[in-house]
């Protein structure tokens, strides 16, 4: 069941979704700074993989839907970086602060420059397991990405030459195990896996593998 949830922040109030299943193996929070994409139907779907893998998800949105609005004539809030590292350091102060994720091994799902803030973010916490980046912008985060341990997963549609470059000069400082996986663009045609399946498999299957039961050996 998915419950909405607003979450204190310097400045804001984020809007977030959180999913909870049954005895979960650990938590994923997505990192978004569209100001909406917690009601995306790609993040729910995406959320929903997750947590039939025993895998909570907290979806949030950095910025606000009126900082949104207003950044689609700036275009500047979404690209600092600081402001959206600050906020998930808030995410992460209202994680441990809920009864049915404190203890939890916990990833991050960044999209867009959410990843940028994510891997920040990870840098300053090494009880961080691991961070997933889908279409991101890993390389915003240059300043911190040698100081990121955990495991990486980059994901990017082959359709994008220019995020797929960005993601390839990000690897090359990377220090942790990490990994680039480029998805082909396809429809759900003739028994074809769609694009957000492929996407959404291969982040189920990286969460999986580092958090909880997979990673602890239980």
């Amino acid at each position: 069941m998915t419950e909405n949830r607003w979450i204190p922040a310097t400045g804001a109030v984020l809007d977030a979704e959180l999913v909870v299943p049954d005895r979960p193996q650990g938590t994923v929070v997505f990192a978004l700074s569209s100001g909406s994409g917690h009601r995306d139907p790609d993040n729910r779907y995406i959320a929903t993989s997750l947590g039939s893998a025993g895998l909570a998800s907290v979806t949030t949105d950095l910025l606000t839907s009126a900082e949104a609005q207003r950044d689609v004539r700036e275009g500047r809030l979404k690209f600092d970086i600081g402001l959206l590292t600050g906020r998930m350091e808030a995410v992460l102060e209202w994680v441990s602060a809920d009864e049915r994720l404190n203890g939890l091994d916990l990833g991050f799902l960044g999209a867009d420059t959410g990843t940028a803030a994510a891997l920040c973010t990870a840098a300053r916490h090494s009880g961080i397991r691991t961070v997933v980046s889908s279409d991101g912008r890993p390389d915003l985060a240059a300043d911190c990405l040698r100081e990121v341990r955990q495991p990486t997963l980059l994901i990017v549609r082959c359709g994008d030459p220019v995020i797929i470059e960005y993601n390839r000069q990000a690897m090359e400082l990377l220090n942790s195990d990490a990994r680039l996986e480029i998805v082909s663009n396809v429809q759900h045609l003739f028994g074809e896996t769609s694009t957000l399946e492929r996407i959404a498999r291969l982040t189920r299957d990286w969460f999986s593998a580092h958090l909880g039961r997979a990673r602890n050996g239980r």
